[in-house]
């Protein structure tokens, strides 16, 4: 079970607040009234709190536990997320089956991170057998560098319309963040983040567990918490 000693509400009423607040357009204020109207008076700061401390815990336990295998064919490209007013940088990769790869948020859109992003992701994933990208110089030149540092082959296409697939799964992340109005510091993005993108890999039934075929979306979002 997720750890929750000292909180003043049950570990479920956290888990329905943090759920709803990464898998729907909703803002913490929208929750604080849903949750009254349910009978549980929890203010929106409240909410915001526990959705920047335990979405990324529990985005880390579908990874190391329960992520399903993605293909060696790999769609990367970034997207821009308001970060206290400024544009920060949402790496993110799918395969060709539109399965997540990963993700990484940054400062900077440059060769150093993307570097950090393919480290990252071939770090959880394995060594991919194709990248396709759009023309970025700055993310060839880090997969070429980390082609000549592991001394291995990988095919790299730099074709914008064959990375379509990333670029319109993106919009599910976006959708969820319009409404949030920019984020208000870097890790509150950044563990906000995992957990939008935990929801949108569950939806896509990248999520292997005992009777997963059988359980709702919010039901394999629960079961991470035991």
């Amino acid at each position: 079970m997720l750890a929750v000693k000292g909180m003043r509400f049950p570990v479920e009423v956290i888990l329905v607040c943090t759920r709803w607040y990464a898998a729907y357009p909703l803002s913490c204020r929208h929750l604080e009234e849903m949750m009254e109207e349910c009978g549980v008076f929890v203010d929106h700061s409240t909410v915001n709190r526990w959705a920047i401390r335990f979405l990324p815990l529990l985005e880390n336990i579908f990874r190391r536990k329960y992520k399903r295998s993605v293909g060696g064919s790999w769609r990367m490209d970034e997207t821009y997320i308001k970060v206290k007013g400024a544009w920060k940088y949402l790496y993110r990769a799918v395969d060709k089956e539109g399965n997540t790869i990963d993700f990484l948020l940054t400062a900077k859109r440059d060769k150093a991170a993307a570097m950090r992003f393919f480290k990252k992701a071939i770090n959880s994933n394995d060594m991919p057998e194709k990248v396709v990208m759009d023309k970025s110089g700055a993310n060839k030149a880090a997969i070429d560098q980390i082609i000549k540092d592991d001394d291995t082959s990988i095919v790299v296409r730099q074709v914008k319309y064959l990375n379509n697939i990333v670029e319109q799964d993106h919009r599910a992340v976006k959708r969820m963040t319009k409404p949030m109005l920019g984020f208000k510091s870097f890790q509150s993005a950044k563990n906000i983040l995992a957990g939008i993108e935990l929801i949108h890999m569950i939806r896509k039934g990248q999520l292997i567990m005992e009777g997963a075929e059988k359980m709702s979306f919010a039901e394999q979002f629960y079961a991470l918490a035991r």
